[in-house]
């Protein structure tokens, strides 16, 4: 039971989404269970098209691709129903102030179907996780080593606390990779396709496109001619080095080669023993 003092419902709520943008992404997905000033629960739930294609890096994440969507509602016909739902609750969820209102807020906004924050109070289980469990060196160095971290942002006193953990990390992670290269690969997973370090651009059928937001999916030299703004907003933006890199080359009309092929394999020997 949820041991929680309240005098109005609450809507605890999930979403799972083509991406991560609220203005460029749209929900696929949406779970909500209302719970009850008396503890009585009642369950919802929506799968929803988003009218465009899902990415598979997203499907990888929860499971659910185009052919499972085709023919869902879109969220405008059923924005109301889910209003109607929510009416009078307060919220709560999982990382829900940075991603999961933010998200709604947008689909009702399009929907056009008031729905508003304001008057509602909010609970995010990730705020008090952090704020119970913290995530800085200090807290690591007592988790890892049982250390107290008395020279906390001295930067050698940092490094050497570091170093402490990390040791820790490889006595209590028997698995961890020791090989640096691989555990490179480990604490930095990293698609083939991607340009650069963190994605934003990749390659798709040996085209530059963008891989996030509203444009995910186009070609960087459609977008040269067509939408030279956005690149423009881009470069005004703190996108990493190697990403402004190529954006600024392509303003120019230059843009990157593609990487070569993968070499085929040798054919298998026919040869007898």
């Amino acid at each position: 039971m949820l041991k929680l003092i309240t005098n109005k419902p609450v809507a605890i709520y999930d979403i799972e989404a083509t991406g991560v943008n609220p203005r460029g992404d749209r929900i696929v997905d949406l779970a909500i269970v209302v719970i009850k000033p008396d503890g009585k629960r009642e369950q919802f739930s929506w799968r929803f098209n988003p009218d465009r294609p899902i990415p598979a890096e997203a499907s990888a994440i929860h499971g659910i691709y185009d052919k499972d969507v085709k023919f869902s509602p879109k969220f405008r016909d059923k924005a109301q129903e889910i209003a109607r739902v929510l009416t009078d609750c307060d919220l709560a969820g999982y990382n829900l102030l940075h991603f999961d209102i933010p998200m709604l807020a947008e689909e009702f906004l399009r929907a056009g179907v008031p729905f508003t924050t304001e008057g509602r109070r909010v609970i995010d289980a990730q705020r008090v996780f952090h704020k119970r469990e913290p995530r800085d060196l200090s807290a690591a160095l007592r988790f890892y080593c049982g250390e107290l971290h008395m020279g906390a942002h001295g930067a050698m006193d940092d490094v050497l606390a570091t170093i402490r953990v990390i040791e820790g990390q490889f006595e209590k992670y028997k698995d961890l990779p020791r090989e640096i290269a691989e555990l490179d690969r480990y604490c930095n997973p990293r698609d083939a396709s991607w340009i650069d370090t963190t994605g934003k651009l990749k390659w798709a059928d040996g085209e530059v496109v963008i891989n996030f937001g509203r444009y995910a999916g186009r070609k960087l030299k459609d977008l040269a001619k067509s939408e030279p703004n956005f690149l423009k907003w881009m470069l005004n933006k703190s996108f990493p080095r190697d990403v402004t890199d190529v954006i600024e080359e392509a303003v120019k009309g230059k843009f990157p080669t593609p990487p070569p092929a993968p070499a085929a394999p040798p054919p298998a020997s026919t040869e007898e023993d």
